[in-house]
């Protein structure tokens, strides 16, 4: 199983990005997937996380500014990021809570990461 993450880059405070992850190999099963950021210096932390059903939860300091979204033909998630600034510099880590063809558990897999950097 592999979660590629693409879509960081360096964009001016006030600027949006989009966020896209996409998880493929030999899936059965997708349930929650998320966006998890470090800062340097900092601790990963939760941006965003949306169920199999469309539900989701956002961390205090992106509400209303960035908004998660999911392709489950697809098993695609993605972040849409407004209203950016510095303080959202950071690698932006995508997660899949996956279970795959011939296991019965649900494991967390993680992508490699995406650099966001808010600059002016």
């Amino acid at each position: 199983v592999q979660l590629q993450a693409s879509g960081g880059g360096l964009v001016q405070p006030g600027g949006s990005l989009r966020l896209s992850c996409a998880a493929s190999g030999r899936i059965f099963r997708v349930n929650d997937m998320g966006w998890y950021r470090q800062a340097p210096g900092k601790q990963r932390e939760l941006v965003a996380r949306i169920g199999s059903g469309g539900s989701t939860n956002y961390a205090g300091s992106v509400k209303g500014r960035f908004t998660i979204s999911r392709d489950n033909a697809r098993n695609t998630v993605y972040l849409q990021m407004n209203s950016l600034n510095p303080e959202d510099t950071a690698v932006y880590y995508c997660r899949g809570d996956l279970q795959t063809y011939g296991t019965s558990s649900i494991m967390a897999y993680w992508g490699k990461g995406t650099l966001v950097t808010v600059s002016s």
